[in-house]
């Protein structure tokens, strides 16, 4: 079952997998959604969303390495 998330939460945690980040996000529901937006999140390990709000987390800080 595909379980698509709302745009209302605030609080994602993310993986390397998900990377790179971009909001919304494939499993927000995407018909009441801003624009794509590419979120620089590597460096530091977290990222808010300039159109919502959505503050993301990288699960284990940031990526050592990244430019």
């Amino acid at each position: 079952m595909n379980q698509q998330t709302n745009n209302k939460s605030r609080e994602i945690e993310i993986t390397t997998d998900d990377l790179p980040l971009h909001c919304p996000t494939p499993s927000m529901v995407l018909w009441n959604s801003h624009p794509r937006v590419f979120l620089p999140i590597e460096a530091t390990g977290e990222a808010l969303c300039p159109y919502c709000g959505t503050h993301y987390t990288l699960k284990g800080g940031a990526v050592a390495g990244h430019h």
